[in-house]
């Protein structure tokens, strides 16, 4: 199957043809169609396959269709990291390249909400946002969502959980009853599902792997490690010449900077992207990861649904987390659009109740390495009875785009239709 048979029109065929695609993933080929026709979608697929361009072709076709010379906000995409808005407003601008007549502007927090709130008085069609920068805009009355057509929450299990609930409730009800609701995400766990299906009207429910499962192409080894020896086996797997660049999973912000820190020391390239870095430094982190200047990125989860950098060889958890679905996001980062990757998991004493509720999620264990410079001074667990297609170990893993200018804002579209003056 080809894109031509999705139901899509033909300025949106052109921006997916410019930009190299030929056959939909599974996620496209099955959402697409139904969004595409006015349903609403729950879809859940494994991070890196394409599951941005699912919703975002047909939020585009449609409110092209609805758009006046007068724009309104016709659409509105919720996230919950601000890099992750940032990209998606970057493929907004990819897939709408030759929609003369839309615009979309990005907000979040962080950065001067001047820029955001002078975009948004000229005149916009679709708004990206994180929940925090968009409530507090709301409700000084400079986003009206009274007109929106079609709502997509992306990483919908991360925006229902209770972190992010009451923000997601307050501006779903601002919405209008009748609309298009498209929910997308890596993992759905049955709580989330429930909650999910109960804001959406008779969804088309698109599953094209199995829920929470983690990408073939990923090869997955654990290291039953001492807390305190941590560092040093960091430091000793960076030493292979395999490891191009590394994406390194902290549980914590303090824990993050220390870990850039010491490898800096070290002599290996690093940077450190948390919520209490200001924006300016966490886009300078990500760049420089984009670029290759930085080798390796230390990171605590507010990345692991935030960073979509090609080539990443290897993905790091320094910390086990206590979320197992937190896992499969994370080693998504690696393995993006049909490539391979390598995730390696450091787990200490106080963390093996976690990596057994991980290999319960994943349903397989993850390959033991037994020899290294540094094994646990507590003999490692046995396998369980876990059903497993990776129960071997003991050897050492082999080896085996374009900067982004937007701070917080911008135009979608140049062109075409005139908005209103600010």
């Amino acid at each position: 199957m080809n894109f031509d048979a999705l139901g899509l029109s033909a300025p949106i065929l052109r921006a997916v043809k410019d930009a190299g695609y030929t056959e939909p993933t599974p996620i496209q080929r099955d959402a697409i169609p139904p969004a595409a026709k006015g349903r609403d979608v729950l879809g859940c697929a494994q991070t890196g396959t394409g599951k941005t361009a699912a919703f975002s072709l047909p939020l585009l076709q449609r409110v092209d269709a609805l758009a006046t010379d007068d724009p309104c906000v016709r659409a509105l995409v919720v996230t919950p990291t601000r890099e992750l808005a940032a990209q998606i407003g970057e493929s907004l601008t990819t897939y709408g390249k030759h929609l003369e007549d839309l615009w979309h502007t990005v907000i979040f927090g962080g950065v001067n909400e001047k820029p955001q709130i002078a975009e948004l008085k000229k005149g916009v069609d679709v708004i990206v946002a994180t929940p925090g920068r968009l409530l507090d805009l709301m409700n000084r009355g400079f986003v009206v969502l009274d007109k929106i057509d079609v709502f997509v929450l992306d990483e919908a299990d991360r925006m229902l959980d209770m972190g992010f609930l009451p923000d997601v409730k307050r501006i779903v009800a601002k919405l209008p009853k009748k609309r298009q609701t498209l929910f997308f995400s890596a993992t759905m766990p049955p709580e989330i599902r429930q909650l999910a299906e109960s804001m959406l009207h008779d969804p088309v429910s698109v599953a094209v792997a199995p829920v929470s499962s983690t990408a073939e192409r990923i090869e997955q080894h654990l290291y039953f490690v001492d807390k305190t020896n941590k560092r040093a086996l960091l430091a000793e797997v960076l030493a292979e010449d395999s490891l191009e660049r590394a994406l390194v999973f902290s549980r914590t912000k303090h824990g993050a900077n220390r870990i850039a820190q010491f490898l800096e020391k070290r002599g290996v390239s690093s940077a450190a992207i948390h919520g209490n870095k200001s924006q300016g430094a966490r886009t300078r982190a990500l760049d420089g990861f984009k670029s290759g200047s930085v080798r390796v990125l230390v990171a605590t989860d507010i990345a692991a649904r935030g960073i979509d950098v090609d080539g990443v060889s290897h993905v790091i958890n320094f910390d086990l987390p206590n979320v197992p679905e937190t896992y499969v996001h994370r080693i998504g980062r690696t393995a993006r659009a049909g490539a391979s990757g390598i995730a390696l998991s450091f787990c200490d004493t106080e963390e093996r109740e976690y990596l057994v509720d991980i290999e319960r999620l994943i349903g397989r264990h993850l390959a033991r390495i037994d020899e290294h410079g540094f094994v646990a001074s507590q003999p490692a667990p046995p396998m369980t009875d876990l059903e497993s297609r990776s129960k071997g170990g003991g050897q050492r893993p082999g080896g085996g785009k374009k900067k982004s200018s937007r701070r917080g804002g911008g135009r979608g579209r140049r062109g075409g239709r005139p908005r209103r003056a600010s």
